[in-house]
């Protein structure tokens, strides 16, 4: 193809001044937010001092539970370091909550792929998943694959007094489904607490930070290496929500009676607390990079989910790419157009706890970071790319045209 990259790129982008300026107005907001709730706090040099052992009295790491949980509007919550990815931080917040013979529902179709074996979809297989301990699992669909079957749920909820925990994945994961808005959310949450005594977990991984308020939950669980993190906080998750939800969760944490009591910071409290400090501006360089893909991606001819007009509610950017090859390169334009590890060519793999093949392509300083510039994608059909990150707009739109340029030489 014969096609000035360049000169579309800039007719692209004169044509997101409005939607950039409104990413920018929710940014300024959730920063006033953050900063008014830090003040509240007095937050201090001395919250970064170090613990170890036991880690008792680490005021740092109470703080730091509190200002998660207060920015995200929850009453009780904690954040750590060894928390080890948002399907961790998940796995967590389900056994916590779940006992044998409860039923998860999942009200947003199947889960993320990783979540496969932690539910024990298949039936149980001695692995200590959810099965094996005689958790039951259902499971409904968005209707038409956009609004959730608030009826549905109701009806079901009245009928199957089991159902302990509704689950609501807020983003699309390996689907073609819609990502969900809070408003949406926090209707289901009504719902479920007028029609049952069930609590509600929503896996907030990709959302944060995307609109002006987080949704209602018993349990918003996400992981510290995509918005919340601020492209600062090098590993760990959070759980936030209702003290008696919290308390259980905490308990799978660690154990029973001592809940977020221990636990040492090892100096990661600061950049975890920095991150948190600079994720509503990084959330909005990533929405930034995914409405100019979506626009740049559209003129090229190919079908793109969110349009770039659409209001945001996570950081995702869906492009179908028709084959494999094609695929492969983009995703080995995104990492030739990376900081680090450039010069590497993203192959399909099989990745633990994926169901298909996976190529990855993300030139991170943090290893699987995702809200740094990053793609990845089941080797299947449609052959969907999933794209998310840009720690800034500029490196952002530089992987963009990069992964373009791969694609159409």
């Amino acid at each position: 193809m014969n096609i000035n990259l360049d000169l579309l790129a800039t007719e692209c982008e004169a044509k997101l001044i409005d939607i950039f300026a409104e990413i920018d107005r929710i940014a300024y907001k959730n920063t006033e937010k953050v900063l008014r709730i830090f003040a509240e706090n007095k937050l201090s040099d001395r919250h970064f001092i170090p613990t170890s052992g036991y880690g008792y009295n680490d005021d740092g790491r109470d703080l730091c539970d509190k200002l998660f949980a207060q920015i995200f509007g929850c009453e009780s919550g904690f954040a750590r370091h060894n928390i080890l990815s948002g399907t961790h931080a998940l796995g967590i917040a389900l056994f916590g909550l779940l006992r044998p013979n409860d039923t998860l529902y999942s009200v947003t179709g199947k889960p993320y792929d990783t979540l496969d074996k932690v539910i024990g979809l298949g039936g149980a297989n001695g692995d200590g998943s959810l099965a094996d301990f005689g958790i039951n699992y259902r499971q409904v669909e968005l209707i038409d694959g956009k609004t959730l079957d608030y009826e549905g749920i109701k009806n079901t909820l009245l009928s199957d007094k089991s159902i302990k925990v509704v689950f609501v994945q807020r983003s699309k994961g390996y689907m073609s489904r819609r990502s969900l808005p809070y408003e949406e959310i926090n209707k289901l949450y009504d719902i479920v607490k007028q029609n049952s005594s069930a609590y509600l977990v929503v896996d907030n991984c990709y959302g944060e930070f995307c609109e002006e308020n987080e949704p209602k939950s018993d349990l918003l669980v996400g992981s510290l290496i995509k918005n919340p993190g601020g492209g600062i906080a090098e590993t760990g998750g959070y759980i936030v929500g209702n003290p008696r939800a919290v308390e259980l969760a905490s308990y799978r944490l660690s154990v029973p009676n001592l809940g977020t009591e221990v636990g040492a910071s090892l100096g990661q409290t600061k950049n975890m607390i920095k991150g948190l400090f600079l994720a509503p501006h990084t959330t909005a360089q990533a929405l930034k990079t995914a409405v100019f893909s979506a626009a740049l991606f559209k003129e090229l001819g190919f079908d793109i989910s969110p349009e770039a007009t659409e209001k945001r509610v996570d950081i995702i950017q869906t492009i179908n790419l028709k084959n494999a090859d094609t695929l492969l390169k983009f995703c080995h334009g995104i990492q030739a157009g990376s900081p680090v590890d450039s010069f590497v060519v993203p192959v399909g793999w099989a990745m633990p706890g994926y169901n298909d093949e996976v190529v990855m392509a993300a030139g991170a300083f943090t290893q699987g970071s995702s809200i740094e510039l990053s793609a990845d994608a089941p080797i299947r059909e449609p052959f969907t790319v999933y794209m998310q990150g840009g720690l800034t707009y500029e490196s952002g739109k530089y992987g963009i045209l990069s992964a373009a340029r791969h694609m159409i030489v």
